[in-house]
């Protein structure tokens, strides 16, 4: 079965909302094994709508219309499908004096505009979940003879999943008759090129791709790495996981330690574990970063249980010594933050000093560790702000590697 999204709203279009609701709704339709091929956004306009309605309705079996369902008058979700339906709308006195409850139990009084909420597409049927005044609706359309489905949910995060969850996830899965699941795990790496990564994984994607047991992609996403997601359908949760545990094998395999976690892990997340399990503390020289790896590691760290703090600035942190190459200073830099504040490990991020010349992007990391200290340098692209974020990223990788390797 194959359902499309519509994400309703003039704001998605220029930038003033994130649309994350057509992103969560797409990961629940893969793991009831329902295909979402298309995901589009359309502003607040009768006839974009109706259009973009019917063409996606053309071309799946059902469509989720996110958005739309408020008492303002740009909110036309309901016409425009009562239009498509061909039919008239109804006032449902029920969901009227539900709306009117709301009002009553917050103290205030309701705005004779919100009974326009009130008013469903004759034949339609409302989403029995409705934690705000929108109700959800569930709206039956003929197209060429065949019958489909348009649902309609609030744009509300939290009031569209739990109509989702409560009523229209299982009704289509009824609908669908769709026993099978579609999980997918994405394996994150860091230190490959996306070519690169391609071309090392080119054989077994080509195998992949004969086989249909699963998919792989790949995904650039700046300073998280490139990310492998891996694909399989299968009858159950337990078939795809078998499916995608033996892919993630063979992948690890081929790419080695330029894999640092898997889905929702980050290099900080996966660092800050490594070091509790070891009970290590560590400190850091942002001379370069300027506070940027200590924003990233006490959203993680709070309490600073395992973070201890850094040292911020030139002076203090590296010597001022012209006879030391940048990683000596890097490594200096290191153990001065580690000492200062009084840590098992130091980590620093070093530029050049402008009186001398380097490539573009030069930096100089370095880890020091309780029995042995490294440094590297390394050539970030873009400019400052995006370098500095990749050379906390790098400086952290290297602190992994050096950790796993106990």
């Amino acid at each position: 079965m194959r359902c499309e999204v519509v994400a309703v709203g003039t704001e998605l279009l220029l930038g003033q909302i994130v649309d994350t609701n057509s992103s969560w709704i797409g990961e629940k339709l893969a793991l009831i094994g329902v295909d979402c091929l298309f995901q589009v956004k359309v502003g607040d306009n009768f006839g974009r709508m109706e259009f973009t309605i019917r063409q996606a309705l053309e071309r799946s079996d059902a469509v989720i219309c996110c958005g739309g369902l408020g008492p303002t008058q740009d909110d036309i979700t309901r016409d425009v499908i009562a239009k498509i339906m061909g039919v008239e709308m109804k006032r449902d006195d029920a969901i009227a004096q539900h709306i009117r409850d709301i009002f009553e139990k917050r103290g205030r009084p309701m705005p004779e505009n919100n009974l326009r909420q009130a008013d469903v597409p004759e034949g339609a049927t409302t989403i029995a979940q409705m934690p705000g005044t929108a109700p959800g609706l569930v709206c039956p359309v003929l197209v060429d003879g065949v019958e489909k489905v348009v649902y309609a949910v609030p744009g509300v995060p939290h009031e569209m999943r739990e109509m989702m969850e409560g009523t229209v996830l299982d009704d289509l899965r009824r609908r669908s008759g769709e026993t099978s699941v579609i999980h997918s795990r994405v394996i994150r790496t860091w230190g490959y090129g996306e070519s690169a990564l391609a071309e090392t994984l080119a054989d077994h994607v080509d195998a992949l791709d004969e086989s249909g047991h699963a998919t792989i992609a790949f995904q650039a996403s700046g300073i998280e790495g490139i990310k492998v997601r891996v694909t399989a359908k299968a009858e159950s949760h337990d078939a795809a996981e078998k499916i995608i545990a033996a892919e993630e094998a063979l992948i690890r395999e081929k790419l080695g330690d330029h894999i640092f976690g898997v889905d929702a892990q980050t290099m900080e997340s996966v660092v800050l574990d490594m070091l509790r399990e070891r009970d290590l503390t560590f400190a850091a020289a942002e001379n370069l970063t300027g506070g940027i790896l200590s924003t990233r590691i006490t959203a993680l760290d709070p309490a600073m249980e395992v973070f201890k703090g850094a040292t911020i600035g030139p002076h203090g942190t590296a010597p001022d010594d012209s006879a030391m190459t940048g990683e000596d200073r890097a490594v200096a830099a290191a153990m001065h933050a580690r000492e200062a504040i009084g840590t098992d490990i130091g980590v620093a991020v070093l530029a050049p000093p402008a009186d001398e010349e380097h490539p573009p992007g030069t930096v100089f990391a370095a880890v020091v560790l309780p029995d042995r200290a490294e440094a590297r340098t390394v050539a970030l692209p873009g400019v400052l702000s995006r370098m500095r974020s990749y050379a906390v990223i790098t400086v952290l990788d290297l602190l992994r590697k050096r950790l796993s390797e106990g």
